[in-house]
C-alpha cells in the first residue's frame, strides 16, 4: 500500500501494472461502504481479471475505510468530498486521464468525479447503483444505527444485520462508518445526471433490493446502458463472473 495527501487527509492506495504491459490504459478502482480495495477489488478476483487484460489498475481505500484516515464528522464525508480524493490520487500518480469503476457508494462517488471533472474521466463503470443516483438513496439512515449498536445481536433488521455483520468482518471503525453513511448521501438531479457525457456502464444485481433499477439510470445518460446481473443480490453481485465479462467487454469497445 502507498498513500498520499488528500487536502490534508491520508488516502491509501495499491498500484497493479498490467501483466506483461508497462503500458497498459489506467483505471481507478473506487469500493463502496464498509469495503476496501482488498474486500471490494483483490478478493473478488477484480483485481486479476483487469491486470490480465492489458489494465493498468489502481484501488483506492475511500477515507473512513482500509487504511486511510478516519474521520467522524458526516460532512467529511460528502460525495464530492470523497470524489475529490480520487481526483487527487489521478493528480498524484500523473494520470490525465481514467476509466473509473465504482461499486455501490463507490459508483456515486464515481459519477460525482464524472461530474465534476469530466476530462479526466474515459468512462464509467457503475455497479451496485441504479435509478436512487437521483431518486431515493439506497442504504437507509438506520445502517449507522447499526454500525453504533453494542452487538448485531441486538438487531432484527435483515439489511442491518446484514451491514453489521460486513463491518465487522472488515474489522472496520464502525463510528467512522457510522458518520460516513450520514454524510455520504447526496443524490444528482436527472439534469446531471444526463451531463456525464462518458460511455457508461450500469450493472446491477436482479436481486439488488438497494441499488436501483439500472435501466432508468442507463436511460438519462447520454452514452450509458445496463447489465442486469442475474440471480444476485447487493453483496454477492459485485464479483460475479457477467458484472466481469460485461465491464470487460465495456473497456474494449468504448472509444
Amino acid at each position: 500500500m502507498k498513500a498520499f495527501s488528500s487536502s490534508g487527509v491520508r488516502i491509501a492506495y495499491a498500484e497493479f501494472p498490467a501483466k506483461g504491459d508497462d503500458r497498459g490504459e489506467p483505471i481507478l478502482l473506487i469500493h463502496g461502504f464498509a469495503s476496501s480495495h482488498v474486500f471490494n477489488w483483490v478478493n473478488p478476483s477484480w483485481i486479476r481479471t483487469l491486470t490480465e487484460a492489458g489494465r493498468r489498475t489502481i484501488a483506492v481505500d475511500n477515507r473512513g475505510h482500509g487504511q486511510s484516515d478516519k474521520l467522524y464528522r458526516p460532512e467529511d464525508y460528502a460525495s464530492g468530498v470523497m470524489a475529490e480524493d480520487a481526483r487527487r490520487l489521478l493528480d498524484e500518480l500523473a494520470i490525465e486521464r481514467a476509466d473509473v469503476m465504482g461499486y455501490s457508494m463507490g459508483a456515486r462517488i464515481s459519477a460525482f468525479l464524472a461530474l465534476a471533472h469530466p476530462a479526466r474521466v474515459r468512462s464509467l463503470i457503475l455497479g451496485g447503483l441504479g435509478h436512487r443516483l437521483f431518486e431515493g438513496v439506497g442504504l437507509p439512515f438506520g445502517i449507522a444505527d447499526a454500525m453504533e449498536a453494542r452487538s448485531i445481536d441486538e438487531l432484527t433488521d435483515p439489511q442491518q444485520r446484514a451491514f453489521r455483520a460486513f463491518a465487522d468482518q472488515t474489522k472496520s471503525d464502525r463510528v467512522a462508518l457510522a458518520a460516513c453513511i450520514r454524510g455520504s448521501r447526496q443524490t444528482m438531479s436527472r439534469e446531471e445526471v444526463a451531463g456525464i457525457a462518458c460511455p457508461a456502464l450500469v450493472a446491477v444485481g436482479t436481486r439488488d433490493d438497494v441499488a436501483g433499477d439500472p435501466h432508468r439510470l442507463a436511460a438519462l445518460l447520454p452514452r450509458g446502458e445496463a447489465l442486469a446481473i442475474p440471480n444476485r443480490d447487493h453483496m454477492l453481485a459485485v464479483g460475479d463472473k457477467v458484472f466481469k465479462a460485461g465491464a470487460l467487454a465495456f473497456l474494449e469497445r468504448r472509444p
